[in-house]
């Protein structure tokens, strides 16, 4: 892998199992023995990839075309059917909402949590602690059980501790769609700040303008290949004229 590659994905193919009329009860098992349906559906189809560090990439596509697919796949929180991915570099992400959060906890207790999943020790998280705080405008609703967190307040708490975990590549997927408008610009601008900074940054993402303002370059999916890949107006240009 070349000292300039963050990321590397080689004829990478992902399947998945999809089980129809699944049993609930041990006497439905035993009446449907050996009628179950079951199909294999092909979400990624040979997809080969590199991004150099220091770039900013939006995925686009339809939904279903296996941009969460891909993102997941670089995180190693699923493993390809066939092919491989690369990572080089400390990596964070932004792929569901709340992931690795606990419901009973406070915001403040999974602060610590969610950041010492991402490598950092408790010390480098005490020196982080109200930064993180300050970022996501919890006030004191840091010390409430996240259970009663709403959807935005989620995405405060999971974002303020991703931008804080001094990670080289970041990986984001759809999460800056939730949460009010003055959050997601203060998102973006920080987002600005660690481009700048020469982050990598994997986006996913069905707001064009998202991409045109911040990505350095573009990937269509579709069908789980690419279809495109380049500068981000023909890019773009591209895919609007097939979405449209």
């Amino acid at each position: 892998m070349n000292k300039d590659t963050a990321i590397e994905v080689k004829d990478l193919y992902k399947e998945f199992t999809i089980y129809y009329d699944k049993a609930n009860t041990l006497k439905e098992r035993l009446i449907r023995l050996g009628k179950g349906k079951k199909e294999k559906r092909q979400i990624l189809k040979g997809v080969s990839l590199e991004i150099k560090k220091g770039e900013v990439v939006g995925l686009i596509g339809v939904n279903g075309s296996g941009k969460s697919t891909l993102l997941k796949l670089m995180t190693k929180i699923i493993y390809p059917t066939k092919g491989s991915v690369q990572t080089q570099g400390k990596l964070t992400s932004l792929l569901e909402l709340g992931a690795g959060f606990h419901p009973d906890f406070s915001g403040r207790e999974n602060i610590y949590f969610n950041a010492s999943i991402f490598g950092l020790t408790k010390k480098e998280i005490d020196k982080r602690l109200e930064q993180i705080i300050e970022f996501s405008e919890l006030g004191t609703f840091i010390d409430n059980p996240v259970r009663t967190y709403s959807s935005g307040m989620y995405m405060r708490l999971a974002f303020s501790v991703a931008i804080n975990v001094d990670a080289e590549i970041l990986l984001i997927d759809e999460i800056l769609s939730v949460g009010d408008q003055h959050f997601q610009e203060k998102c973006f601008k920080k987002l600005e700040e660690l481009k700048a900074e020469g982050k990598t940054i994997v986006f996913v993402t069905h707001g064009m303008g998202a991409v045109k303002r911040f990505c350095t370059r573009a990937v269509w999916l579709h069908q789980g290949e690419i279809k495109m890949d380049g500068d981000i107006e023909t890019v773009i240009d591209e895919y609007v004229k097939t979405t449209a």
